[in-house]
Formats: C-alpha cells, sequence, structure tokens
C-alpha cells in the first residue's frame, strides 16, 4: 500500500464546482489528514451566533468588549467548539498541528479568552469538516479544492471576508477565472 502524502496544515480551497455543496466559496484549514481520513475547520464562514451567547450557555463570565467572530468550522458536530490558536499555552485537550498552530477543544481556553488572557492569534469554530479515508483524495482528483500551504498570514491576520480571494491569490489565480467545469488532462 502506498504511503499517503499528508496534506495536514494545509487550506484547502472550494473550487466552483462545489457551487451548491455546503463547501461552497469556502477555505478550510486541514487539522488532520491521514489514511483513516481528513478534519479540519472551515475559516470564512461566520455564524449568527455570538461569543457572549456561547459564554452565557456554558456560564463563563466574561470581560465587556470580549466579542471574537464564531465561525461555522463544518458540517460534523456543530454543538462542538474547537479553538484554531497560534501560541501554544497550557491548555487542555490541545492538539499541536505545527510549531505555531495548535487546536484546543476545552472549557479552560474559552474562559481565558473570554478573562482576556487567552491566546492573541485565534479562531473560535463551531463544528468541523470531516472526510472518511479516501474521500478527500476521491475530491481532490475530481477538481474540487485546490491547496495552498497555510501560513500566519493567511491563517490568523487574514479577514474572514477575504480569505478565499488571498488563497487564491497565493496560487497566482483569480476567482474570477475558475470554472465550474473540472477537467484531467
Amino acid at each position: 500500500m502506498q504511503q499517503l502524502k499528508t496534506l495536514r496544515h494545509q487550506l484547502l480551497i472550494a473550487m466552483p464546482g462545489l457551487h451548491q455543496d455546503w463547501f461552497a466559496g469556502s477555505v478550510v484549514y486541514l487539522c488532520e489528514h491521514g489514511d483513516d481520513g481528513a478534519m479540519g475547520l472551515v475559516l470564512n464562514r461566520v455564524m449568527p451566533v455570538t461569543f457572549h451567547d456561547i459564554c452565557e450557555q456554558l456560564e463563563i463570565e466574561r470581560q465587556p468588549g470580549v466579542q471574537p467572530a464564531v465561525l461555522c468550522g463544518g458540517p460534523v458536530s456543530p454543538e462542538t467548539g474547537f479553538i484554531l490558536h497560534r501560541e501554544p499555552g497550557n491548555w487542555t485537550s490541545t492538539l499541536s498541528i505545527g510549531q505555531h498552530c495548535h487546536l484546543t477543544s476545552s472549557k479552560d481556553i474559552l474562559r481565558a479568552i473570554a478573562a482576556g488572557t487567552g491566546p492573541e492569534s485565534f479562531h473560535l469554530a463551531l463544528g468541523y469538516a470531516g472526510w472518511d479515508g479516501e474521500q478527500l483524495e476521491r475530491e481532490l482528483r475530481d477538481n474540487a479544492w485546490l491547496t495552498v500551504e497555510a501560513d500566519d498570514e493567511l491563517l490568523f491576520r487574514t479577514p474572514t471576508q477575504v480569505l478565499y480571494d488571498r488563497a487564491l491569490q497565493r496560487l497566482g489565480i483569480s476567482a474570477e477565472f475558475l470554472s465550474q467545469e473540472a477537467g484531467h488532462a
């Protein structure tokens, strides 16, 4: 069996062919990718839920003015929260994806964010995107996604509303020139 090339720490950019799909126009950060499948967070879809709502539901005291956006991380387990953050910290349930990229799903990091003592650079998402083994590879062969290396600029310094275009620019592509038709050479 051939060893799978991991796409961990890559961004998936939805191709126009996904225009009627849940992932239309999305940029997904891959936190995990291996023979058993892949897991990632959509980074450019803001939810109508507020951080205040989440703190209220979890009975977490919040400092005034602490109001990060809440992203829709994906269609799987939308009741589960994830924090993608740059600074490592000392949080429970943290997966280190790269030297400057970590994923935490524990309540202690939410408390710290609410108190103003959490990580400086982060995204808060509800739900995640998941693929079974070989599913993402099939979608890539079918030209449903483009991939680009994730970096600090794209992950933590690019505004959500322009992330799709900026990720495409890294590949030297403009969204207006993408076709909805898939092709193979």
